[in-house]
């Protein structure tokens, strides 16, 4: 079966940028998506669309398809009690907060008594970066995981 729009696949993908090496699931547990549903970075979506169980692909994202260009300046003061994470936080810290353009990374620049001052930008932000993805499987999305816009049971979510 093809990667096409609502099939589940299941993926193994390193991360890097230039020869450093960011993230990787090779350790871990695969990964699961819903392709066609924004679950995944758009440009991945696009390069792993029409493959098939053991391919291997390798592609590389400028900023731009991938978390978008570092905007200078981009400090907001935030209560600390939005962000999730972590009990006590610390400069240089990755927090998690809810906005109104949905859930965002941000990093940490300076913690006061009641606000942080965070770095809105995405922490990899202006990074060109580059994916090897191997896809483990494929398989057919139930009506569920379509009507939810996610994958359901082993390696996503359960209801």
């Amino acid at each position: 079966m093809n990667i096409t729009k609502d099939t589940v696949v299941e993926l193994h993908y390193a991360m890097s940028e230039g020869e450093t090496l960011i993230e990787s699931s090779h350790e871990g547990d695969s990964v699961f998506m819903l392709q066609g549903h924004k679950n995944m970075l758009g440009a991945i979506e696009e390069a792993i669309e029409g493959k098939a169980a053991g391919d291997k692909i390798e592609v590389t994202l400028t900023p731009e398809q991938a978390y978008g260009v570092r905007q200078e300046n981009s400090i907001q003061r935030i209560p600390i009690k939005h962000l999730q994470g972590s009990k006590k936080w610390r400069p240089g810290m990755v927090a998690m907060v809810d906005s109104n353009q949905g859930r965002k990374q941000v990093t940490v620049v300076k913690v006061g008594k009641f606000n942080a001052d965070c770095d809105i930008n995405h922490p990899l932000a202006g990074k060109t970066l580059s994916f090897v993805i191997d896809i483990v499987s494929v398989r057919a999305a139930n009506a569920d995981e379509i009507s939810h816009g996610h994958v359901h049971g082993r390696g996503g979510v359960h209801h």
